[in-house]
């Protein structure tokens, strides 16, 4: 089972992501806003990026930062 974290891009500032559903979407994996990223299964992660990108303002970021959520591939070494 392939692992991956999803994380707040804090390059992309643009609010209406989180104002039109990002927030209770990014809140649903990451217990609580205060979790800059989460841990999740490649699957689960594709499935909840697939809901996110529907919400208003997911492109609205810079060329740099898109979105504001990206995915960061796990080390095979980093610890779970």
């Amino acid at each position: 089972m392939k692992m991956v974290k999803l994380a707040i891009d804090f390059e992309n500032s643009s609010p209406m992501w989180w104002d039109s559903g990002g927030r209770d979407l990014w809140e649903s994996v990451a217990e609580g806003f205060d979790n800059n990223d989460v841990l999740l299964e490649s699957s689960i992660a594709e499935s909840w990026l697939v809901a996110a990108a529907e919400l208003p303002g997911w492109a609205d970021g810079p060329e740099f930062a898109p979105h504001p959520i990206r995915i960061k591939q796990v080390d095979e070494d980093e610890e779970l």
